[in-house]
């Protein structure tokens, strides 16, 4: 049995961008798994007022990076799960989450020279 050498072998066909989209996670309750609120304006159809619009993603998130309030980057993936079709690029800046993490401490004292 010989192996098609690599002179021979075809070139992949160039596969095409994936979405991306940018959220606020909504949920963080689940292990390695995110629900992602995308956001959009939408037209009305008869009146033309802009009227907002949502869409939840679960999106997989492999080492639990993100919490709720992050605004986060996703992407297009195959299907992971039943509901998982994205998964986490980035997180674009940290939510309210992280600035309440510290307030329950004590403030430090001034230090006297």
């Amino acid at each position: 049995m010989s192996q098609p050498s690599p002179a021979n072998a075809k070139p992949a066909p160039a596969r095409s961008p994936r979405k991306t989209e940018v959220g606020v996670v909504a949920s963080d309750k689940m292990s390695k798994t995110r629900r992602v609120v995308v956001e959009r304006l939408v037209p009305h159809e008869k009146y033309g007022k802009l009227m907002k619009r949502r869409t939840v993603c679960h999106t997989h998130d492999e080492g639990d990076e993100s919490h709720v309030g992050d605004v986060v980057e996703i992407m297009e993936t195959r299907p992971l799960s039943k509901l998982k079709r994205w998964r986490l690029v980035r997180i674009i800046r940290k939510g309210a989450q992280q600035a309440l993490a510290g307030e329950g401490e004590a403030p430090a004292a001034p230090s006297a020279e």
